[in-house]
């Protein structure tokens, strides 16, 4: 959509909800519910950050809903960030995305499969790894050829993700109490890691705000969507955790590689742990090749406008397929699922990377709400954030709260991360020459 197109408004609020549910509700709910519990130290912390995660993503939605539908564009946050700030802070967003944020994804969704995969078929000490680089290698050519999925395939995969939650929260929400201490808990009470856990499994309303350009009655549907989809998923997260809690106890799930597994293996023994690990290897695949797919056509975009990757702007003529986009894509996905397997921890790894770049864009994205409100006035807004500047103020509070927590408390891979991003720099330099 260029600068001046309006979006056509063709989704009721039901399509919005559902949308936005859709997105956000992602394999790391499988995942990161160990990590939280490690970090959080209580239950009842637990369940506090979980809902603290749920209202700081309702904030962050609504001032993402004020950018889309005042400037609608495909660019998304690299437009807001262009506008504001001009083509050099854009331009290392989009290095960001190729090469921190997206692949980074990638790869922290594979090592996702690979845990539960294991779970069904251990390959030995480097199981998830060889699983993780598996998974990514033979998507990627499967894209490459040119073999579309058909939507039903995607809305299965989907569904299986689904029933998986919805068992485990019936189970273990029904289950003994569970008593049996784990051998070794690792309850560190790091509540600002444990927020950064919490906020990657949120993840995605960000890009779910985007079609609130499209949305039917914009004043009255943007916030009932919003409000909706984000109240839906906060329950869904809060009655997982508590069936965690419930069927395996706080120290057993903080020890945990593969909570949802480990808990069915505990109601149902190995046939209820192979069968919810099935479930999630599925519906994981489906979100790796939809962020394989997406990713390459983000560097395709980054070819196009800047000369010096001119050459992932270039498609396959036969098919229309960026084929250099997809390789440089899948090439540095490899390399950090490499990076993940010699830290010997490669799902909390691929947080430990993405976090920091992640929620410095945000904040960045944040302050550009507040920079186009001051530079640009008189520009149509069909939507408004609420209770301006204190919600917007507030959600860059946010940011700037987990861009620290990222930095203070993760490992080598946040260094690794902030250090690519860095590595920007100097071709923004030559590629101005």
């Amino acid at each position: 959509m260029n600068e001046g197109g309006k979006p056509k408004r063709l989704l009721t609020l039901s399509d919005a909800v559902a949308l936005i549910v859709g997105i956000v509700i992602g394999s790391g709910i499988f995942q990161t519910p160990a990590l939280v519990a490690a970090e959080a130290g209580s239950n009842t912390v637990v369940v506090l950050l979980w809902l603290a995660g749920g209202l700081v993503s309702l904030v962050g939605a609504l001032c993402y809903a004020e950018l889309a539908t005042a400037y609608p564009n495909v660019g998304g946050a690299y437009y807001y960030l262009k506008r504001s700030f001009g083509r050099g802070i854009a331009f290392l967003f989009a290095w960001a995305r190729m090469t921190v944020i997206q692949t980074g994804s990638i790869v922290l969704l594979a090592f996702v499969f690979g845990d539960y995969a294991s779970q069904i078929w251990p390959l030995g000490p480097f199981s998830s790894s060889f699983y993780a680089a598996g998974s990514i290698a033979i998507l990627t050519a499967v894209n490459i050829l040119g073999l579309a999925q058909g939507k039903w395939t995607q809305n299965w995969l989907s569904a299986a993700k689904v029933l998986g939650l919805l068992l485990v929260i019936f189970l273990g929400l029904t289950a003994l109490p569970n008593s049996t201490v784990a051998t070794e808990p690792r309850l560190s009470g790091n509540w600002g890691l444990a927020m950064v856990f919490v906020l990657l499994s949120y993840g995605g309303w960000n890009e779910a705000a985007y079609i609130s350009a499209e949305i039917q009655n914009q004043r009255r549907n943007i916030l009932r969507s919003l409000v909706g989809s984000i109240g839906i998923i906060t329950a869904i997260y809060l009655l997982i955790n508590l069936a965690y809690l419930q069927g395996l106890g706080l120290s057993n799930m903080a020890a945990s590689k593969a909570v949802a597994a480990d808990l069915m293996r505990s109601i149902w023994g190995e046939t209820g742990a192979v069968f919810i690990s099935l479930l999630i290897a599925v519906s994981t695949l489906g979100a790796i090749n939809a962020t394989i797919f997406t990713g390459a056509r983000t560097n395709y975009a980054l070819g196009e406008d800047f000369p010096l990757f001119s050459f992932m702007g270039r498609r396959q003529k036969e098919d229309n397929i960026p084929t250099p986009a997809f390789l440089l894509q899948v090439g540095i996905a490899l390399a950090l699922v490499i990076l993940g397997t010699v830290t010997r921890s490669g799902f909390k790894t691929m947080v430990d990377y993405t976090a920091p770049v992640f929620w410095l864009f945000f904040l960045l994205s944040g302050v550009s709400l507040l920079v186009l409100r001051i530079r640009e006035p008189h520009i149509y807004r069909p939507f408004c954030v609420p209770f301006y500047p204190v919600i917007p103020l507030l959600f860059c509070t946010s940011c700037g709260y987990l861009l620290y927590s990222s930095l203070v408390y993760t490992g080598v891979g946040a260094l690794v991360g902030v250090l690519v991003v860095t590595a920007g720099i100097p071709l923004l330099f030559w590629n101005r020459q």
